[in-house]
């Protein structure tokens, strides 16, 4: 129970702490790189089967990606040394066990801001690890949460001037001032960053109306269906080579939210159609009921030796940005 009290009395204290003239609490600021979790666990559990079910959560592969890349990079501290500095990463798991209910607890700002800590007690090694596996969900999307927001703040400190895009389809987004656009047009824009060596993040966003997908078990058909129909007439390569999805990778579908209505997420595997190349894509169709339409950001990455999770991510934060005029 004194460990448990200890995390919760170090929240209370910064609760309660120094304030700034204009009355806000102070905390300093956080710091990490992006999808990177401080994992708080005492040595003998990370290396048994606590810190297994831990990498198994959030080490698991990313969907989408054609070489496994973890869903976020861990690194372990141990309780004793977490402490200052240690005590500021953005995202943080903390591990408790001792005599202590089970209990799964998620706190903002506990020690630095912007942050999120998770809080998993228990009396066993299994109580632990039950506690992990029951609220995997919510914990994930907790840290998501967190870094979409950290990444589209670092967005916003440079956007791209896009008017014309976001009038003609009625939307705002942010996006980097590094990306450019291509073959504009009334219903279609195609944006691109270049990385190095022919390596590029593209976007395309388009609308389409809403029969175009249909909802339960064919949607993956009519989503793919849909983006094979506009990477062949949109942006077609030379010599009747196109992007297509890769037929033997099934995309995987989610439910989601953006600019508070319902929207597909799809991620999967796209390769050119007569040319050697291919990599991840993903897409967000979001329904828009009131112009009959979904309004459709779609993005990908070719970077052949890289690793592409940071780069899917980042087109993940500027479309979740987006907001329907």
């Amino acid at each position: 129970m004194r460990a448990l009290y200890s995390v919760l009395f170090c929240v209370l204290i910064l609760a309660c702490g120094e304030k700034k003239e204009d009355n806000s609490i102070y905390l300093p600021a956080s710091n990490g790189n992006l999808n990177s979790i401080s994992v708080v666990v005492d040595n003998q559990l990370w290396e048994g089967s606590v810190g297994e079910s831990i990498r198994d959560i959030f080490a698991a592969p990313l969907n989408g990606l054609p070489v496994d890349e973890p869903l976020f990079s861990m690194r372990q501290i141990p309780p004793q040394v977490f402490d200052g500095f240690a005590t500021r990463s953005r995202i943080v798991l903390k591990i408790e066990k001792g005599n202590i209910a089970s209990t799964t607890k998620i706190v903002n700002e506990a020690f630095a801001k912007p942050q999120t800590v998770a809080v998993i007690g228990g009396k066993t090694n299994q109580d632990i690890i039950d506690q992990l596996k029951e609220n995997k969900d919510k914990i994930v999307d907790a840290f998501n949460k967190e870094e979409v927001k950290e990444k589209q703040r670092r967005i916003g400190l440079s956007l791209l001037a896009d008017e014309e895009m976001e009038n003609k389809l009625g939307f705002t987004i942010n996006i980097p001032s590094a990306y450019k656009i291509f073959k504009p047009s009334d219903d279609f824009f195609w944006l691109r960053k270049n990385l190095s060596n022919s390596k590029t993040i593209e976007l395309m966003i388009y609308e389409v109306p809403l029969e175009t997908i249909s909802k339960g078990d064919s949607t993956v058909v009519d989503f793919v269906k849909m983006r094979n129909g506009i990477t062949k007439t949109k942006i077609p390569g030379e010599d009747g080579i196109f992007m297509e999805v890769q037929g033997d990778y099934a995309p995987a579908l989610f439910n989601t939210i953006i600019d508070n209505k319902p929207a597909y997420e799809v991620r999967g595997i796209w390769r050119m159609n007569g040319f050697t190349m291919a990599g991840p894509f993903i897409t967000y169709a979001i329904e828009d009921k009131i112009n009959n339409r979904y309004l459709v950001a779609d993005g990908y990455v070719y970077a052949p030796s890289l690793e592409k999770r940071d780069y899917v991510f980042e087109l993940e934060s500027m479309i979740k940005s987006i907001i329907i005029k």
